[in-house]
C-alpha cells in the first residue's frame, strides 16, 4: 500500500491515479474541506487531516510500504507567516519522514527545481543532482531543508528514498483555471496583445507521476530533476493563437534558450523514465485545455 499526502491536489491526484492503474492500493491524506470527487475512484482509503497536525501520522502509515510525501501548504510557502511555515511545511514533514524511516518504509519526496537558484558557473549551464542546493525563496529553502534531513535519516536509519525535483508542472488541473496556459487562452480569446516576457522549464504531470511510481520501486537512493523542455511564454501564446485561430500581437523578444538547464540523464538511466514531449506536449495540452475552457 502507498501512503500519499497532497492526494487531492494537481500532482497528487495524478500520482494516485497512476498507482491505482497499476493495481496498488492508495491511502490518501485529505483535509476535511478538500474536494475528493476527482480521486474518489482511485483512492482505497482516506485519512482526514491537515498538514499542521500530527495525530494522523500513525494512521496514514499503518500497513503501508511506501510514503509519497507530496503535500505542501502553498499559502504558507509563499510567505507571510514564517513561524507557521517552518512548523507546517518543514518540521511536520520531517516528523512524518522520521516516523516512516523508523518503520523501515521507502520514501518518495516531491521536492522542486526551486532548490536551485544561485547556480555555479563550473556546471556550464548543465545542472545535475550534484550541484549544491542554493534556493532563492522560502519554498525552495523548505524543500532543500527536507532533502537534507532525508540524507540524515539515510545515515541514521538506512532510509531508502527517491527525491523528485519537478520544474513547472503542466497538465489539466481539477480546477481548470489553475492549469498552466489557461490565462493565456483567455487573453488570446479577448484579442489582447501578449507581452509577457521570459519562460520556464516544463514537465507534464503524467511524467511526474510515472517518475514517482518508478522511484517507489527503485533499489536505492536517488535525486532526479524533471525538466522536459524550455519554452518561452510567447511560445505558449503562439500555440494558443494557432489552436484558437486568432491573431494577436505577441512580443517574441525573449531569449530562445535559458542560461541553465536541468539534466535528466540519471532519470532515464536509473528509473527508465524518458522526457520527450517537448513543445508537442505543450501544444497537445493547450488543445485539450482549449476544448475544456468555456467560451463567453
Amino acid at each position: 500500500m502507498i501512503a500519499l499526502t497532497g492526494a487531492t491536489g494537481f500532482i497528487g491526484a495524478a500520482v494516485a491515479r497512476r498507482f491505482a492503474s497499476d493495481g496498488i492500493p492508495v491511502r490518501a491524506l485529505a483535509r476535511a474541506s478538500s474536494n475528493r470527487g476527482h480521486v474518489q475512484d482511485v483512492v482505497t482509503e482516506f485519512v482526514t487531516g491537515d498538514l499542521a497536525d500530527r495525530d494522523w501520522h500513525e494512521t496514514l502509515l499503518d500497513g503501508a510500504d511506501t510514503l509519497i510525501h507530496n503535500g505542501v501548504d502553498w499559502k504558507l510557502a509563499r510567505g507571510g507567516d514564517l513561524p507557521r511555515h517552518l512548523d507546517v511545511n518543514i518540521a511536520a514533514s520531517i516528523e512524518l519522514l522520521d516516523l516512516a524511516a523508523r518503520r523501515g518504509m521507502r520514501v518518495v519526496f516531491v521536492s522542486s527545481v526551486a532548490v536551485h537558484h544561485h547556480m555555479l558557473p563550473e556546471w556550464n549551464g548543465q545542472i545535475d543532482s550534484m550541484h549544491p542546493t542554493r534556493p532563492g525563496n522560502l519554498y525552495g529553502a523548505s524543500k532543500a531543508a527536507i532533502e537534507a534531513h532525508l540524507w540524515s535519516l539515510r545515515a541514521s536509519h538506512d532510509l531508502r528514498f527517491t527525491i523528485i525535483r519537478p520544474a513547472a508542472v503542466y497538465g489539466i488541473d481539477p480546477t481548470l483555471m489553475r492549469s498552466i496556459g489557461a490565462p493565456i487562452i483567455e487573453q488570446v480569446r479577448k484579442g489582447e496583445a501578449f507581452t509577457r516576457s521570459g519562460g520556464g522549464k516544463f514537465v507534464h504531470v503524467d511524467d511526474v507521476a510515472e517518475s514517482m511510481c518508478a522511484g517507489a520501486a527503485a533499489a536505492d537512493c536517488g535525486v532526479y530533476h524533471l525538466a522536459d523542455c524550455y519554452a518561452r511564454w510567447c511560445d505558449w501564446a503562439t500555440c494558443v493563437c494557432e489552436i484558437e485561430g486568432v491573431d494577436v500581437d505577441i512580443d517574441r523578444s525573449s531569449p530562445t534558450k535559458p542560461a541553465n538547464m536541468f539534466t535528466t540523464d540519471a532519470l532515464s538511466a536509473d528509473l527508465g523514465v524518458t522526457l520527450e514531449r517537448g513543445m508537442d506536449g505543450i501544444r497537445t495540452h493547450l488543445r485539450a485545455l482549449s476544448d475544456l475552457l468555456p467560451r463567453d
